[in-house]
């Protein structure tokens, strides 16, 4: 899970059970060439740890940290203030309340020590990887080049959808095709 290159990405967790929802963040780190660097710590049951690890990737050069955690979800908040680098949370689903308390945990930080807070789950992850490619991209022509690539990929995606829908929903109906109905 660490890139060979010097690593401009940290992906914290807080178990390995996050491990399945933060790989979506990796994934899309290497679909833009980012190293990154993948480890488990936990705000409650390793502070010092946390601590170490932070100020470690900090020295190594690490430029955006992205922090999973669930249940309560201090994680990212507590990687925040340890760092001056920009922290994307995820909040993990799961629990009792199935990651809204994960999200409210997360988003919800004291002026100061801001955690740019993603959605829940897998979507958050990937999200979270594309925001930390669009972070660093701001120094890297290169990297917003693959960023708008990546996008205009996604808007053929669409189009190539609504094209095969749109063909289908013809051919069901017959020669009339009408694809639109009004209402009584």
């Amino acid at each position: 899970m660490t890139n060979s290159k010097k690593p401009l990405v940290a992906i914290l967790m807080g178990s390995d059970s996050d491990l399945p929802t933060m790989q979506e963040t990796g994934k899309m780190l290497d679909k833009f060439g980012i190293a990154y660097a993948t480890r488990i710590t936990s705000a409650h049951r390793s502070p010092r740890k946390t601590h170490e690890l932070v100020a470690e990737l900090d020295r190594d050069g690490v430029q955006v940290f992205v922090v999973g955690a669930g249940l309560a979800a201090h994680l990212a908040g507590v990687v925040a203030s340890f760092t001056a680098r920009p922290v994307i949370g995820v909040p993990m689903g799961g629990g009792s309340l199935q990651g809204v308390d994960a999200l409210y945990s997360t988003v919800q930080m004291p002026g100061g020590v801001p955690v740019a807070t993603m959605a829940i789950g897998r979507h958050g992850a990937k999200n979270a990887g594309v925001l930390a490619a669009q972070i660093l991209a701001l120094q890297d022509e290169g990297l917003r080049d693959r960023l708008v690539a990546f996008k205009e990929e996604l808007e053929r995606s669409v189009e190539e959808k609504d094209r095969k829908l749109t063909a289908e929903l013809r051919g069901a109906a017959g020669a009339v095709g009408e694809l639109t109905r009004e209402g009584k």
